[in-house]
């Protein structure tokens, strides 16, 4: 089993803190991402968060160097369902649960892993009271190895503090009314420099003209910018943007 030295206990006291204090919870998860990938190795992860109203569904993702929302897979992935909403924390091993021979055969592995260049996963499952509220997974590209068993003792050293943290921003109602600034959604979805400036414009006020103007592109090309933003945000229109985003940081 993994010795945690002096510099790891530190940090992890450090990510405790933040799981805490952090108010934005969007803010938190994506600060929680940062911070443990320097004590575990994986290459991209996704955060979500349990749906609001009770419904087994996935919402609110927070996102570490993967490309979009992929939560209509995950709840289209009949084997581990059952798993994901038991209302049990749990972290495990996705070839815990499937042979890595028949798993490179379904279509979730087709769909999510295959484009991402992913293979292996280590999930975090986060429950308390026997009400799921959050899942978290790591990813790893292919021709790395498998998660170990000491990576999941680090994560069952975080499960409980992250599923508190979670259970009482759902009960208080703190998770879906949250806006976002600017900057931290920039950070949580992982936002180019260009997709910023045009955020930051569009909760301005500006009109598409004004925002071609200012920055020298076509009507056409500021479009395409601004359904990639939609697309990371997981929103489909301007009126959900400022449901989203606060117009001042």
């Amino acid at each position: 089993m993994r010795t945690l030295e002096t510099n790891d206990w530190i940090m992890l006291n450090n990510i405790i803190y933040n799981i805490y204090t952090v108010e934005n919870i969007s803010e938190m998860r994506s600060q929680f991402l940062e911070q443990i990938r320097m004590l575990l190795d994986f290459d991209s992860a996704d955060f979500f968060l349990a749906s609001a109203n009770g419904e087994n569904k996935l919402t609110n993702p927070v996102f570490y160097h993967c490309r979009e929302n992929l939560s209509e897979n995950y709840d289209a992935l009949d084997y581990s369902r059952g798993i994901l909403y038991s209302g049990q924390s749990l972290i495990y091993r996705e070839t815990d649960i499937i042979s890595d021979d028949v798993r490179v055969q379904t279509e979730y592995y087709k769909r999510v892993y295959k484009p991402n260049n992913w293979h292996y996963s280590l999930q975090m499952i986060l429950a308390k009271n026997k009400e799921f509220v959050g899942v978290i997974t790591f990813y790893r590209t292919v021709g790395k190895k498998d998660f170990e068993y000491d990576d999941i003792f680090l994560l069952d050293l975080l499960k409980d503090h992250m599923a508190y943290r979670l259970y009482k921003s759902k009960e208080s109602g703190n998770v879906s009314d949250e806006k976002l600034t600017v900057s931290a959604a920039v950070a949580a979805y992982e936002l180019t420099r260009r997709e910023e400036t045009i955020l930051r414009l569009l909760m301005e006020g500006e009109d598409n003209a004004v925002i071609c103007e200012k920055l020298t592109i076509t009507p056409n090309t500021l479009k395409k910018h601004i359904l990639n933003i939609y697309r990371k945000l997981g929103i489909k229109n301007r009126v959900q943007l400022f449901k989203m985003i606060k117009e001042k940081e």
